[in-house]
C-alpha cells in the first residue's frame, strides 16, 4: 500500500514536470518574427536608400573644390592708399590659395580647437560633439553651442544656403560623408581655410589676414591666429575694427579652447595675450582709416565693375589722413559735425574726414552736404571782378545798402566808407561785397563758378556775394585749388590707377586731373592768392598766420548754421566745414574761429 502510495505520488511528481510540448511552439514562432524583421531591415534599408536618394537626386555638382572658388561670387574690389596699404575692401575677396602646409601650424589648431576637436578622427559626423552641444544648450536655455563638424560647416558653405530646415541638415550630412571620402582631413583643412567667412567680405584666411592685419597668413602669430578663429561664429559680433574689447574676450576663450585640446601650453597663451596687450588689434583695412573717402572712391571705380576683381590705387596720403582724423576727434564739437578735405592743387584728394564717426553716420558731409559757404564763396566774385577789369587796388564803398528790403550789414556793425578790394575781402566787408557783386553783375559771378568745377545749383542774385547758394565742401575746395595752380581747372579726383585682377592696368590718371584746362588767367590768379594771403596775416584769417605761405578765406552762414575755412600753402589746399545736420546755430562759431583753427593744425601736420 506504501509502495502504491509512493508510486502514485511519484507519478504525480513525474506527471508535474514540463511538457516539451511548448519549447517545440516557441521556436516556429521566434524563426517568423525573425523573418519579418528580416523584412523590415530590407524596407527600412529600402526606404532609406530611397530617403538618401530623394535628398542627393538634386545636391549640388561638387566640381574640383580644392582649386576652383566659387563662380557666383561679387567681385572684389581693394582699395589702396598712395602708400599701397590697403584701405578699404569690397565685395567678396579670395585672397591667394594656400595650402595647410604653409601656414603656421597654430592657425589650423586655433580652428579646430575652436570649432571641432575631434576634427581628426569622425567620419564626418561626430556623435560625441552632437551629444555635447545638446548637453550645453539645455543647461543654457538656449543654442549655446553647435555640433557640425568642419565637414559639413564645410559643405554648407560650399554648396548649400542658411536655411534651417531638416532637408538642408540631410543634404549637408550627405556632402559632409561624400568630402570625407574624397578628400584626405588635411586636403579639407586646406579647402576649409581657403573658403571659409571671416566677415568684412573676406573668404579665406590670407584675403582675412591682409584685411585684419595688413599681412599675409604666412606671418600670423598665435594671437592672430586664434582671433581668426574666433571669429568663424560670429564676424561682425567680435569684428577687432569695431568691437576691440569683444574680440579680445573672444580670442582668449581661443587660446583656452587650444591650451585644453593640448595644442599650447597655458604660458604660451598667457604670453600671446601679454604680447598684444594695448596694441590695436586690427592694423589693416578693416580698421576704418578714411571710410567716407573710400566710399567716394568706390563710386568712382564702379565704372569698371563689371571686368571682376579690381585692384584701386586712390590719391589718400595715410600720413595726412590719420592727421586729420587725429585733430578732428580731439576736437571738442558739442553736438556738430566737421568735415576736411585736404588735395593736391591739380585735384588728387590726400585727405578727406566726412563726419566725425563714419560708423555712426556714413553720410559724407565733405562731398554729399550742400550748405551755405558764406564769405568763403566770396574769392569766387572777386575773381569775376578782376575778370571785369578791377584790380586789388580798385576802390569800392563800404556803407549801408538796402536791396528789395534786404539791408546786409558787416560782421562788427561797422563800416570803413570806400576801400579798396583788397581790404574789402581782407576783412570780409558784406556791403562791399554786395555792391561789388551788383557792379560785376550775378550772371558772370555764376559763369566763374562754372568754370572753376563748382556744379552746385546757383541763385544769380546779389545774395551770391555772401555765399546764401549752397555748395558742397569738396567742390569748393576744388575751386580754391584752380587759384592755388594757377588759373587750371580741375576735377577733385581720388583714384589713381585700376587694375584688374591679372594686373592688367585698366585706367591711369594723367600727369594733370582731366579738367576743364585753363578756367584763369595767369596774372588773374596771381592776383587773387596775393588777396587770399592778406585775408590770413591781417584780416579775419589771422588764425592761419602762423602757416607759412598760407592763403584763405573765412566763411560764416547766416546766424552762424555753417562755419567754414578754405585755404592753401604751396603744393596743399584744403578746406574745413564745421555745421549741424539739423542746420541749427554752433553758438557763436564763425569760420575765423574753430575752422581757420583745425586748418591750421591740419596744415602743420601736414608739414
Amino acid at each position: 500500500m506504501a509502495t502504491k502510495r509512493a508510486t502514485a505520488r511519484g507519478g504525480a511528481r513525474t506527471a508535474a514536470k514540463p511538457s516539451p510540448a511548448p519549447r517545440r511552439w516557441l521556436w516556429p514562432r521566434l524563426g517568423h518574427i525573425a523573418k519579418w524583421l528580416a523584412v523590415a531591415a530590407i524596407w527600412g534599408g529600402v526606404a532609406l536608400g530611397l530617403v538618401v536618394a530623394y535628398f542627393a537626386w538634386d545636391l549640388p555638382t561638387t566640381g574640383d573644390l580644392a582649386t576652383d572658388q566659387a563662380k557666383t561670387r561679387r567681385p572684389g574690389i581693394v582699395l589702396l592708399d598712395r602708400s599701397g596699404g590697403r584701405l578699404a575692401t569690397f565685395g567678396d575677396l579670395y585672397g591667394e590659395r594656400l595650402t595647410a602646409a604653409e601656414l603656421p601650424p597654430h592657425l589650423a589648431q586655433a580652428i579646430v580647437a575652436i570649432e571641432d576637436r575631434r576634427f581628426f578622427k569622425h567620419p564626418g559626423l561626430d556623435w560625441r560633439g552632437i551629444l555635447r552641444a545638446a548637453i550645453a544648450n539645455l543647461r543654457a536655455g538656449r543654442v549655446a553651442q553647435g555640433g557640425s563638424t568642419l565637414t559639413q560647416q564645410l559643405a554648407k558653405n560650399l554648396f548649400l544656403t542658411a536655411e534651417r530646415s531638416y532637408e538642408r541638415k540631410i543634404k549637408e550630412l550627405l556632402l559632409a560623408f561624400w568630402l570625407e571620402a574624397r578628400f584626405s582631413k588635411d586636403e579639407l583643412l586646406t579647402i576649409y581655410l581657403n573658403r571659409v567667412y571671416f566677415g568684412a567680405g573676406n573668404w579665406g584666411v590670407e584675403a582675412a589676414a591682409r584685411a585684419y592685419f595688413d599681412t599675409t597668413a604666412r606671418r600670423l602669430d598665435l594671437y592672430q591666429s586664434a582671433l581668426l578663429a574666433g571669429l568663424l561664429r560670429a564676424p561682425s559680433r567680435w569684428n577687432p575694427a569695431t568691437n576691440p574689447a569683444a574680440s579680445h574676450s573672444r580670442t582668449l576663450v581661443v587660446l583656452q579652447a587650444m591650451v585644453e585640446a593640448g595644442f599650447i601650453g597655458a604660458d604660451d597663451a598667457a604670453a600671446a595675450a601679454r604680447r598684444h596687450a594695448g596694441r590695436p588689434a586690427a592694423t589693416g583695412a578693416v580698421a576704418g582709416i578714411g571710410r567716407h573717402f573710400a566710399d567716394w572712391a568706390l563710386e568712382r571705380a564702379a565704372a569698371y565693375a563689371g571686368q571682376g576683381d579690381l585692384t584701386v590705387e586712390t590719391t589718400l596720403d595715410p600720413r595726412l589722413q590719420r592727421a586729420a582724423e587725429g585733430i578732428v576727434a580731439r576736437t571738442k564739437l558739442d553736438g556738430a559735425e566737421v568735415a576736411l578735405v585736404a588735395m593736391t592743387p591739380d585735384g588728387a584728394v590726400r585727405a578727406m574726414v566726412g563726419g566725425s564717426d563714419w560708423r555712426a553716420s556714413r553720410f559724407n558731409r565733405a562731398t554729399q552736404a550742400l550748405r551755405q559757404p558764406g564769405s568763403a564763396f566770396k574769392p569766387i566774385v572777386w575773381l569775376a571782378a578782376l575778370e571785369a577789369g578791377l584790380g586789388p587796388d580798385s576802390p569800392v564803398l563800404d556803407a549801408p545798402i538796402t536791396i528789395d528790403g534786404w539791408s546786409p550789414g558787416n560782421f562788427d556793425g561797422r563800416y570803413r566808407g570806400t576801400v579798396d578790394l583788397r581790404t574789402a575781402l581782407a576783412h570780409s566787408l558784406n556791403s562791399a561785397s554786395v555792391r561789388l557783386a551788383l557792379k560785376v553783375g550775378p550772371a558772370r559771378i555764376v559763369g566763374t563758378a562754372r568754370r572753376l568745377g563748382i556744379a552746385s545749383a546757383l541763385e544769380p542774385t546779389a545774395g551770391l556775394a555772401l555765399g546764401v547758394s549752397e555748395v558742397t565742401l569738396v567742390e569748393l575746395v576744388g575751386a580754391y585749388a584752380a587759384i592755388a595752380n594757377g588759373g587750371t581747372g580741375i576735377v577733385p579726383r581720388a583714384i589713381a590707377e585700376v587694375r584688374g585682377r591679372s594686373g592688367d592696368v585698366l585706367w591711369r590718371a594723367g600727369s594733370r586731373s582731366a579738367g576743364p584746362g585753363r578756367v584763369l588767367d595767369a596774372g588773374t590768379a596771381a592776383a587773387m592768392t596775393s588777396m587770399l594771403r592778406e585775408v590770413v596775416l591781417s584780416g579775419t584769417g589771422r588764425v592761419a598766420a602762423a602757416i607759412p605761405g598760407a592763403a584763405g578765406k573765412t566763411g560764416t552762414s547766416q546766424d552762424y548754421r555753417d562755419a567754414w575755412f578754405i585755404g592753401f600753402v604751396p603744393g596743399l589746399v584744403a578746406g574745413v566745414w564745421i555745421g549741424r545736420d539739423d542746420n541749427a546755430p554752433l553758438d557763436g562759431v564763425s569760420g575765423g574761429g574753430l575752422p581757420a583753427r583745425l586748418w591750421r593744425d591740419f596744415m602743420n601736420a601736414a608739414n
